[in-house]
Formats: structure tokens, sequence, C-alpha cells
């Protein structure tokens, strides 16, 4: 019903900056809450900034001053932009969204995209 494609992951070096992008598309009627969330090596998922209609941005402590979460409504993509990256940094980073699905009113959807690896190394 819904697909979550994620871009923008790659190597960098601490002190860098990369820009994430993930792009919803399917029987989307409005999109409630964007996203991201990474996942270390060993280590559980966390959530990294959430981006919801009407409501400003929120972050994790980790990451708050140096990253950046925005969103294109029209587009219905997120985008994750982050700076001063560290090693810490280093993790899969995922997408997630919630919406509102076209057709009878009331059906929702939920999901993760793939993951974009991001690597910071020296």
């Amino acid at each position: 019903q819904v697909q979550l494609v994620e871009s923008g992951g790659g190597l960098v070096q601490p002190g860098g900056s990369l820009r994430l992008s993930c792009a919803a598309s399917g029987s989307i009627f409005r999109i409630n809450v964007m996203a991201w969330y990474r996942q270390a090596p060993g280590k559980e998922r966390e959530l990294v900034a959430t981006i919801s209609s009407g409501d400003s941005p929120t972050y994790a402590d980790a990451v708050k001053g140096r990253f950046t979460i925005s969103r294109d409504n029209p587009k219905n993509t997120v985008y994750l932009q982050m700076n001063s990256l560290r090693p810490e940094d280093t993790a899969v980073y995922f997408c997630y969204v919630q919406c509102w699905l076209d057709g009878p009113p009331g059906r929702t959807w939920s999901g993760w995209g793939k993951g974009t690896l991001v690597t910071v190394s020296s």
C-alpha cells in the first residue's frame, strides 16, 4: 500500500555532513508522522527525530543542535540534515511513516523503510 525509499547514506569523515531523504509513495491520503530512527551494530533501534503534522520537530538529546528534520508535504518526503557528524552516529538509518490511506475513511498505515547506512570514520 505504501512504499518508503531512503537515500543519502554513505561514508563521511568526522565533522562532515550528510542529508538523508525518504520518499513515501502509494495509496496515501495524508501523512501524520514522519520520523528517523537509527540502529548501530549490537544496539537497539533508537528514535533520532520526529516531525508530525502541526507540531514542532523533536530530537534525541544525542543529535540536538546537529541534526535537522524537515518534510516536503506535496512530495511526501522527509529529510534529515546531519551536520558535525561523529563516529558514534554510525548506524543504519530508517525512515518511519504513519499515514491515512486513500479510500474508505479511517484506514491507516505505518511502517519502515529498508534503511540506509551512514558510516562516520576517518
